[in-house]
């Protein structure tokens, strides 16, 4: 703010005009801002004079009513907007349609009341018809089916990735695996499977796969005919997991259950793999096979899955070793409602 020009203690220092405009790049100087103002508030001057003759010249029977004193029998009863006066010499009809126009004709709340009922009425039933199809469209849009997220382990979920080799007595093989979807409830999931080097003309061959959740649903003993495995061969293979060899006895039993599956530290599934991808239509591959199926232990505390792949005509016990790959960013499922 500029110092006041009247102040005898304030010394005066002088600016040249140059100094000024270069400090205040983004401001015009103090002389412009001043002859600005000026010009500004003349021109704000000039139309407030000519609305003080303009009121005085219109009347304003209005407020010229107020000064009245107040009588009922003597004084002129004024309309709040419009200015209409009564006169008391007049009739009791003349009054009433004298009422009655100015409550037609006054665009005050008070007076509207009663002549726009009807109208509200008749202008709110559309409204709440338009809104509640409104409403029914966007319900309609949204499903009111609930996908929310059904897994036990932070592991073993939609979006987890493990990488690690399956072995065989021959080679080594790189495999990564990504899971797509879990649901524990229905003992399911599904996934991809990636083995790289199995073949010289296909040096990554990626298969969908489903899994089999031995639980409540399914039991450790292989039911489909057409995988190729007998009572024997699943025991021989599962006995080779050490977190099922407790389970052993029981396991052995065609209508044992594996209660509470997901509150162990070790879950088993069956991994089938169905088809390649991307070209689902490929069923046979020269040097390779994807007919069997494996037997997998995943174990919840660690995220590792070890399995043993199983195939009438390939090489036996093949072993599958996962690790899983961390990725904190990762959210299982977000819902708005």
């Amino acid at each position: 703010m500029p110092t006041p020009s009247g102040d005898p203690q304030s010394p005066t220092t002088i600016y040249p005009v140059d100094a000024a405009v270069s400090t205040h790049t983004t401001c015009p100087p103090e002389t412009d801002r001043l002859a600005t103002w000026r010009a500004s508030s003349e021109e704000r001057i000039e139309p407030n004079a000519d609305d003080d003759v303009s009121s005085a010249t219109v009347p304003r029977p209005a407020l010229a009513q107020i000064d009245q004193p107040q009588n009922a029998h003597s004084q002129t009863v004024p309309s709040p907007s419009l200015g209409i006066e009564i006169s008391p010499q007049s009739s009791t009809q003349t009054m009433d349609s004298t009422d009655h126009d100015v409550a037609m004709e006054s665009p005050s709340p008070a007076a509207s009341v009663s002549s726009s009922e009807g109208a509200s009425s008749a202008q709110t039933y559309p409204t709440s018809s338009s809104t509640s199809s409104t409403t029914l469209s966007m319900d309609y849009a949204f499903s009111n089916v609930r996908l929310l997220p059904n897994h036990c382990s932070s592991f073993l979920r939609a979006g987890s990735k493990f990488v690690g080799t399956q072995q065989s007595d021959r080679q080594i093989y790189n495999v990564d695996v990504e899971i797509k979807h879990v649901d524990m409830a229905e003992s399911y999931l599904c996934g991809y499977l990636r083995i790289q080097g199995l073949t010289e003309d296909h040096p990554t061959l990626t298969t969908y796969f489903e899994a089999e959740i031995i639980g409540t649903k399914y039991t450790f003993l292989t039911k489909h005919q057409s995988w190729g495995a007998t009572d024997k061969t699943d025991l021989q293979h599962w006995a080779r997991f050490p977190a099922w060899r407790p389970l052993a006895r029981s396991a052995r039993k065609s209508e044992f259950t594996y209660k509470n599956f997901t509150q162990h530290p070790d879950i088993f599934m069956r991994w089938k793999e169905y088809f390649l991808v991307p070209d689902h239509r490929v069923r046979t591959i020269s040097g390779a096979s994807f007919e069997g199926f494996y037997y997998i232990c995943f174990n919840q505390i660690k995220g590792t899955v070890s399995g043993i792949y199983f195939h009438a005509k390939s090489e036996k016990y093949q072993q599958l070793e996962l690790k899983p790959v961390e990725n904190k960013g990762c959210f299982g499922a977000i819902e708005f409602r």
